[in-house]
């Protein structure tokens, strides 16, 4: 449901030339507009599964789902340089079911949250994944991350409402705890997605594992959560094809290759740019219109976010990425 950063090495010989670009930036515009046109396509994620209306685990199937054949068919023409191992494999598979519990959690929150705050919550991710790195790997995060957690926890805390009668949404208090749950779930499938491709081959193949993991994830939890309708009708599933097109292929194909090739300054912009991105088309299209208090709560939620961005970028060592 993100962005794929720089600092996973899942950005192998993306360019064909069997270099990595981990840490540099190639010449001209390209990665610049890859970049942007990546973050601008996944910004419509919320909408796409708003106006599907579906059911949460009918969304996170379909999403994965639809877009397995066309990254399958883009895997198969760069097959040759995927030198990930067996083991490696099952790995990004089962990354994919947190993936699957990202996607459920996201697409309730959404309709007790609103399609922008949910979001804006999801990305608190980057922040997870620094301090679960920290905890469980090793990897001692600097002061600024640290400062970032309980400012982003203050954040997330103001965007529920506090039981605020202002407070946008059907449930502010449900929805922003699902949407936590969500970034849990994303900053677990980022951690073992980056296990899952040291080799650093293509993108596209763990893409592919992931993908499937989570469209068989869902398919399982099926009978235990009795909400997945396997039958097409229109529109919804014109949206559903939208949003496994347009987002899980094209928009986090087009942001894995450029963040790696972006100094962390313009990496950190384009990570804060799809939740706000998002929250406008929230205001515009569905007259989505948060507190006073949510928005110093999503202010908050964006400064932390900026600041993990642009020290993660810079050392290469957290990983950083938007979700939607």
């Amino acid at each position: 449901m993100g962005l794929l950063p720089p600092g996973l090495g899942l950005v192998g010989d993306e360019a064909g030339d069997g270099r990595s670009y981990a840490g540099g930036m190639s010449q001209g515009a390209r990665p610049l507009v890859a970049a942007f046109l990546g973050a601008f396509a996944i910004s419509f994620s919320a909408l796409f599964f708003h106006y599907a209306a579906v059911s949460a685990l009918t969304g996170a199937f379909f999403r994965p789902a639809y877009a397995i054949p066309v990254l399958a068919f883009l895997w198969w023409r760069s097959r040759s340089r995927d030198g990930r191992s067996t083991r490696d494999r099952w790995v990004a598979l089962g990354s994919g079911v947190m993936l699957a519990i990202d996607f459920v959690c996201w697409h309730l929150s959404i309709g007790h949250l609103g399609t922008g705050l949910s979001t804006l919550i999801a990305n608190a991710q980057v922040v997870f994944v620094a301090a679960i790195a920290w905890m469980f790997m090793g990897e001692r995060p600097n002061r600024v991350v640290l400062t970032s957690i309980p400012m982003v926890l203050v954040g997330v805390a103001l965007v529920s409402g506090l039981g605020r009668s202002d407070a946008f949404g059907a449930s502010p208090l449900l929805g922003t705890v699902l949407a936590l749950a969500s970034a849990l779930a994303y900053a677990g499938f980022l951690l073992a997605y980056r296990r899952a491709n040291r080799v650093q081959a293509p993108v596209v193949g763990s893409l592919l594992d992931a993908s499937i993991g989570a469209a068989a994830t869902t398919l399982l939890a099926a009978p235990l959560l009795g909400s997945l309708d396997l039958v097409p009708s229109w529109p919804s599933h014109g949206w559903l094809l939208a949003l496994a097109l347009l987002c899980q292929v094209v928009g986090w194909l087009a942001i894995g290759y450029a963040l790696p090739r972006l100094p962390a300054a313009e990496t950190s912009t384009f990570i804060l740019l799809q939740p706000v991105l998002t929250m406008v088309w929230g205001g515009v299209l569905l007259a989505e219109r948060p507190s006073l208090l949510q928005l110093i709560g999503a202010a908050l939620v964006l400064g932390g976010v900026g600041m993990v961005a642009i020290v993660s970028g810079r050392r290469q060592t957290v990983p950083i990425q938007a979700a939607a």
